[in-house]
């Protein structure tokens, strides 16, 4: 004999195969829906009389058994007089219904929702599609009055329309747009107060090619949301609106070319080629948009957004209106993880021309979204340079941006306050809260680049104070959020990061490890295989000079003799390394000359790092002025691990060089 179905996505109904099995009256499938909502549980008899009944009759117990034994008699016809019920069966103070998992629809179809997000993408839509095939109509329809059902109503209800805004993203990312249209429409007849689904109906619009059909489609949820509710649209709706008006390529279907830089800068070279030229100032921020989306592909899309920035920002000077010129250059908030620049010339060129702006702009309330833009601009552009400027256009920065209350522009000052965190050493604690907050910012509003960020911040902040399992935690999480957004430079940080974690590894290892040399080797391998990721990422002021540094910083760690070839690519990091080259050919007088002639570390992440270098060198000759100074540079870091706040490498405990100096020093 067939097992029995239940269904309750729809009228409560029983059946075995094709046969609906007659459940006589409305308490019946009142007990039986009652039963299967318990998911198997007993259900004593004292709360079944309560739930059938507001006041219950003298013999409501007795009519509860009556209830039972005619399902029963309906579920197991064939079972023998007095044999014991193996479906609907009497346990303890009540009864359970031990339907097997498949048997109710709602089951299944929660299965079939849980398996979809383990499937691969492609494979999910038709599954979901199959799961939502189980409704009939309301769940539990004809006892939506009852407090007993209503919880699990609304639940059942809520996992279904998430289910069908799940099948249309995934159909809208794996480029069969036009497919999702019509669910989204008659979803959004019944449902109109989803956000998410005038998102995802404007959104398959737009790379259906109908931009204005899309556009109508937000004007339209505008409408509905503020004429109804009373409320704006959320920041979600919001930014895809602005995305669409500056036909933003990150909404471009996949696949359109298959490199993305490619496909960003064939879009980016069209609207330069109509908007610069043709000096049509409305389609200016739209060109900084989309360079802005091109650098955050990597390599030679990075290199090109560098290459066309200034020359937007040139010709919105060129119309002599420094409103217009303040929003074309406070527009390219790219999030910056790295605290030295990669063109100083261009960055140089930016400051100069921000500031020009900054001096033009009138001394009024509505033009302080773009004074906060510049301000953040000259922060940003000012990291790694020894110079009051940056500091104080950071703080003023926040403090507009925290009087706007305006979340992305707090996430662009944010970015340009951790650019001017370096300024002496120990500032790792100062950097983790800046992080905290651009993370819950990111995440709160949709800013996934500065959610990024702040992941970032952090790792490199627990890793300098020496919390490996949180910065292992965001290394984590910032690698999800970049696989999900395809954001490609992520994971040149992240495998640096592994590098540094198996540095200190190698720097904790037994003394048998130490002389095999086996831990060292691994560090070194690892180092080298994220410098390889390197190449071609489009970021020279993080790639000159990184490897040999790392190299240098794992040996020093491990209290072995430094080794420096001066034919490396030193890049900015050559004058501290030069002494120790000079030390290894006896030239100590030399070397006493270079050491002294150092400069301070420029403010940025690798700080604690050069002083280390500068201490060994010192160490090595003996020199006590310069013991002193690294002394005291080094000393507001005690107890974190230097170089580490960079998130790339280590010279070690700043505790050990801090030891060894004044052991030095008291000799």
């Amino acid at each position: 004999m067939e097992a029995v179905t239940f269904g309750v996505l729809g009228a409560v109904t029983a059946g075995r195969g094709p046969d609906v099995l007659a459940l006589k009256g409305p308490r019946h499938r009142a007990v039986l829906a009652r039963l299967i909502l318990a998911r198997r549980r007993v259900v004593p008899v004292a709360r079944l009389v309560e739930d059938l009944w507001e006041a219950p009759p003298p013999r409501a117990v007795g009519a509860v058994r009556t209830f039972v034994g005619d399902l029963r008699r309906a579920l197991e016809p064939d079972r023998p007089p007095r044999a014991p019920a193996r479906l609907l069966v009497t346990e303890g103070p009540g009864y359970a219904l031990r339907a097997a998992p498949d048997a109710v629809d709602a089951w299944r179809f929660e299965a079939a929702v849980t398996e979809a997000d383990r499937l691969p993408a492609a494979q999910a839509p038709e599954r979901l599609r199959a799961a939502l095939g189980e409704w009939r109509g309301p769940a539990y329809a004809e006892f939506g009055a009852e407090d007993w059902a209503r919880g699990e109503r609304s639940r059942l209800t809520e996992l279904r329309l998430r289910a069908v805004e799940r099948r249309a993203e995934l159909l809208v990312e794996l480029g069969r747009a036009a497919e999702a249209v019509p669910d989204l429409d008659a979803h959004l007849t019944e449902h109109p107060w989803r956000e998410e689904s005038w998102r995802l109906l404007a959104l398959a619009l737009y790379r259906t090619g109908r931009q204005a059909d899309a556009l109508a489609v937000l004007r339209r949820a505008r409408a509905l949301l503020a004429g109804r509710l009373g409320i704006d649209p959320g920041p979600r709706l919001r930014r895809l609106e602005a995305g669409i008006l500056a036909q933003d390529p990150d909404l471009d279907p996949p696949g359109e070319p298959a490199d993305a830089a490619a496909r960003l800068w064939a879009r980016t070279t069209e609207a330069y080629d109509r908007t610069v030229a043709a000096g049509a100032r409305a389609r200016l921020e739209s060109t900084v948009g989309l360079l802005r989306g091109l650098a955050v592909t990597g390599g030679g899309g990075l290199e090109a957004a560098r290459e066309h920035r200034m020359t937007a920002v040139q010709a919105a000077e060129e119309t002599g209106d420094a409103e217009l010129t303040a929003r074309v250059i406070g527009a390219y908030d790219v999030p910056a993880n790295w605290t030295r620049g990669d063109d100083p010339e261009l960055a140089r060129r930016i400051v100069a021309a921000a500031e020009r702006t900054l001096a033009a702009l009138p001394e009024d309330p509505t033009a302080d979204t773009a004074r906060c833009r510049l301000l953040a601009t000259v922060a940003l552009e000012s990291r790694g340079v020894r110079s009051p400027r940056g500091p104080r256009a950071a703080a003023e920065a926040e403090e507009i941006a925290r009087r706007l209350d305006d979340p992305a522009l707090l996430a662009f000052a944010l970015n340009g306050v951790f650019m001017q965190s370096c300024t002496r050493a120990g500032l790792a604690p100062r950097r983790d809260a800046i992080g905290a907050e651009l993370t819950a910012l990111g995440a709160r509003h949709g800013l996934v680049n500065h959610e990024v960020l702040g992941h970032l911040i952090r790792l490199q902040a627990r890793a300098a104070l020496a919390d490996l399992t949180a910065a292992d935690a965001h290394a984590r999480a910032v690698d999800r959020l970049a696989e999900r957004h395809e954001r490609p430079l992520v994971g040149v940080f992240t495998a640096w990061y592994r590098a540094l974690r198996e540095a200190v590894s190698a720097d904790a290892s037994d003394a048998s490890s130490d002389a095999s040399g086996g831990s060292h080797d691994s560090a070194e391998a690892a180092y080298r295989s994220a410098a390889a990721r390197l190449d071609g990422a489009g970021m020279p002021g993080l790639e000159r000079g990184l490897l040999p540094l790392a190299l240098l910083g794992l040996r020093l760690a491990r209290g072995r003799p430094a080794r420096v070839d001066p034919r490396a690519d030193w890049g900015p990091y050559r004058p501290w390394a030069e002494p120790f080259a000079l030390l290894a050919e006896g030239r100590d007088t030399e070397a006493r000359g270079a050491l002294r002639a150092l400069p301070e570390p420029p403010p940025d992440l690798l700080y604690e790092a050069l002083c280390c270098a500068e201490a060994a060198v010192a160490l090595g000759l003996g020199d006590r002025p310069a013991l002193r100074r690294t002394y005291d540079r080094l000393l507001p870091a005690a107890g974190e691990l230097a170089g580490a706040g960079s998130g790339l490498l280590t010279f070690g405990p700043v505790d050990g060089w801090l030891a060894a100096i004044r052991r030095a020093l008291d000799a």
